[in-house]
């Protein structure tokens, strides 16, 4: 076939072109027409299929997503917000930190290793592409029930990949988490997060300026791997057979990944670069269009310049291939020279595919030929605006009417320490180590806080010991509930963990994963969730940075529940000040902080002993968590408690179930008076902590929660080999532990 240039389209305005094989819909197509004033070539409708994907334009969230913009609070530490790579926040002594959290979800159930692996790589260049050293990640999952057949293939696929991918490049995963739902059965989710460290003055933005200015291709050959990968994969709902699109998927290296970080940081501080991309969803099409098309001039292309890893692979393969551990960069003539020596230094192959010109085109030619001319701001920034429909679906009021208090409860002691068991035990409760120790938790050195603890963190200077601590959660049980509080629940514990741990919450960054945008009821949840995260991050001081949308998570007509999952980073000033989840001193009073209600909509208890998933979650008090964080920081910095715990997930017991294994040491607990022992141990009331107080700081602390007003009950002591919930039952450490240990590895032998 002969080539499909632009003057060929101009002369054959009539030819039939794949448009909805790509996923555009007719008006789509017929709007690309409108704004080229002609049928575009087989290379442009290529770019635009991929970059008006629902993964890359956020064409059905824009209308939504424009609230954490608009109800942004103020916040000075905020340096680069949402639009850019990754968001950036000045965390004081000339240091700023840039992280962010993205999903790779179907290809991730397609290939899971790979699938999980190029998730890791995507997002540790989005940092790198701002600057940043990257020094850690995170990888929030949602898997299938756990004892699904399939969930054994996806699980150890996805771990493995994470785990090789991020071993690889000498990044330590310092948290996440790990759930299982039936909802996400064919459709897990494989959220990443990475966190990067640079100074001030070393942030780096996407943008191509100066006529003149060279265009470099650098890192991997172009390949056939991931033609339309996530681009096209992430925007369309799989059919109840299964996908069958295993080539979309990436496939990376990460000793090739590696080589391009530390080529890029040398090139950074050299002052090498005008304006970076990376390359990730949508490949070339995305790198040169978003350049162009936040630039001051337009950019011509060479595309047969291109080093490739399939010399058969047409211009419109090469534009849409999302070939993993590829950058481009912007250079002024006068630096090509220095910036081809250091590629050449780290085995990186570089390669001038174009320049930057004084016009407003994005050009492109193959052998000579030109095969794209367009405006780059309608390709990258201006795609289609849907205002779906929503509403709240007809179901909603029968879900939320369907209390979990009607449900059965321990009759007696012997019932209640039995149902403890069966929750400690359960797949979402259980300890998550065999996953975890996947992972290289502590390579770097500077890891002080990693999984089981309620965030991670790391040291960013080692003179003065400034660190920071990011949490991810989301619970779609609660979302499905209610989506508005379902998001706010989100952020408040995330929000608190990073709190518990001792450091200052900063800002946050989102994933929002949904079903089909097409369904009014799914667009009724992400509209209210967003709604919900918008207003909550007003109220906490929490600007959003930046993240993702993930749609279309549903196989046929069933959707995942609407999970968003909230990464909050915060602040500590002395990284030896932070407070592990560990009860490791024997005598420490146990000090419960916060109110615990009757809640029990979307728990943990409901769902392991009944399955149940009914009713209201809990209730919101974002005021509380502010003054619980405030708590939990000042106790920590003047060194008044010794382990602190956020209650979320299956309550307090199982809180104390994790800080008693953690540190080897039992606890006495006594029932207060007036509240019923159900209640205490399984109520999931947001708002809420467990310290382990020092005897010498029991007057000093409870004169701080009573001076600031925040509920503080002594509930018992760290003491023996079991946990005693005295009149109830015991539980002998030993016992609990096996219970704990014994699920994720039995379930995946």
């Amino acid at each position: 076939m002969s080539l499909d240039t632009v003057k060929h389209a101009n002369e054959t305005p009539d030819i039939d072109q794949p448009w909805a094989e790509l996923g555009l819909k007719q008006d789509e197509y017929e709007r690309i027409r409108a704004i080229l004033g002609r049928r575009p070539t087989g290379a442009e409708l290529a770019m635009y299929s991929v970059m008006w994907s629902e993964h890359c334009s956020y064409k059905s969230s824009k209308v939504h997503l424009r609230q954490f913009g608009e109800k942004a609070p103020e916040n000075d530490a905020l340096l680069v917000g949402i639009g850019e790579n990754a968001g950036v926040v000045d965390v004081g002594q000339g240091y700023a930190v840039t992280f962010k959290v993205e999903s790779h979800n179907h290809p991730s159930y397609i290939e899971p290793y790979q699938g999980a692996a190029t998730g890791i790589g995507g997002i540790v260049r989005d940092i790198l592409a701002m600057g940043a050293r990257p020094v850690a990640v995170m990888d929030p999952l949602r898997f299938g029930a756990a004892d699904h057949p399939d969930t054994k293939r996806v699980l150890p696929g996805v771990v493995a990949g994470i785990g090789g991918y991020g071993n690889c490049l000498g990044l330590p995963n310092i948290g996440g988490e790990v759930v299982f739902d039936s909802c996400y059965q064919g459709n897990p989710l494989v959220n990443a997060l990475c966190i990067g460290v640079m100074k001030h003055e070393d942030i780096h933005l996407a943008k191509a300026s100066g006529a003149g200015n060279k265009v470099i291709l650098y890192g991997a050959r172009t390949g056939g791997d991931g033609i339309g990968g996530v681009s096209v994969l992430a925007s369309e709902t799989f059919d109840s057979t299964g996908p069958a699109k295993r080539p979309a998927v990436q496939v990376g290296d990460p000793f090739q990944e590696k080589l391009l970080i530390e080529c890029t940081l040398e090139i950074f501080r050299e002052d090498l670069v005008d304006g970076i991309q990376d390359l990730g969803g949508a490949g070339l099409s995305c790198a040169t269009s978003e350049l162009a098309s936040a630039g001051s001039g337009g950019m011509r292309v060479e595309l047969d310049t291109v080093p490739l890893r399939d010399s058969s692979l047409s211009p419109e393969e090469i534009l849409m291939s999302e070939s993993q551990e590829r950058m481009c960069a912007v250079v002024e003539p006068g630096k090509v020279d220095r910036f081809m020596e250091i590629c050449e230094k780290w085995d990186v192959i570089a390669t001038v595919i174009g320049e930057v010109t004084d016009g407003e085109r994005l050009e492109i030619f193959w052998h000579g030929e030109q095969i794209v001319d367009v405006p780059p701001r309608t390709v990258a920034h201006e795609g289609p605006v849907y205002e779906r429909p929503y509403a709240r679906p007809d179901w909603q009021d029968a879900l939320q009417a369907d209390d979990a208090a009607k449900l059965a409860r321990p009759a007696t002691a012997e019932e209640l320490r039995a149902q403890v068991l069966k929750v400690i035990a359960s797949p979402n409760q259980a300890s998550k180590s065999w996953i975890t120790d996947q992972y290289d938790r502590f390579v770097q050195g500077n890891t002080v806080l990693a999984q089981p603890e309620d965030s991670g963190m790391v040291r960013i200077d080692e003179d003065t010991n400034l660190g920071v601590a990011v949490a991810t959660d989301g619970n779609g049980r609660y979302a499905k509930l209610d989506p508005y509080a379902g998001a706010q629940l989100a952020l408040a514990e995330s929000y608190r963990n990073v709190a518990a741990s001792g450091a200052r919450p900063l800002a946050i960054s989102n994933c929002l994963n949904f079903g089909s945008p097409e369904d009014p009821a799914v667009m009724w949840q992400f509209a209210e969730a967003t709604r919900g995260l918008a207003d909550g991050c007003l109220e906490l001081g929490t600007p959003v940075t930046g993240g993702n949308v993930s749609l279309y998570n549903q196989t046929g007509e069933t959707a995942i529940h609407p999970t968003p999952v909230v990464a909050v980073l915060g602040v500590i000033d002395d990284v030896d000040r932070r407070t592990p989840i560990a009860f490791s001193e024997p005598g420490h009073l146990l000090y419960l902080l916060g109110d615990t209600k009757e809640e029990l909509g979307g728990s943990a208890w409901s769902q392991v002993i009944h399955e149940h998933l009914g009713g209201l979650p809990p209730a919101v008090d974002l005021g509380r968590e502010k003054l619980l964080a405030e708590i939990l920081i000042a106790a920590s910095r003047d060194g008044m408690v010794d382990a602190a715990h956020d209650l979320s997930d299956g309550g307090l017991i199982q809180a104390l179930a994790e800080s008693c294994l953690r540190g080897g040491n039992g606890a006495r607990i006594v029932v207060p008076d007036g509240m019923d022992a159900f209640v205490l141990l399984f109520s999931e009331s947001a708002g809420r902590a467990v310290v382990a107080v020092p005897r010498s700081e029991e007057l000093r602390f409870g004169d701080m929660c009573g001076a600031r007003g925040l509920p503080a009950i002594r509930i018992g002591v760290v003491d023996g080999e079991e946990i005693d919930v005295q009149g109830q039952f015991t539980l002998p450490l030993a016992e609990l532990r096996e219970a704990h240990e014994a699920t994720i590895p039995a379930l995946l032998a």
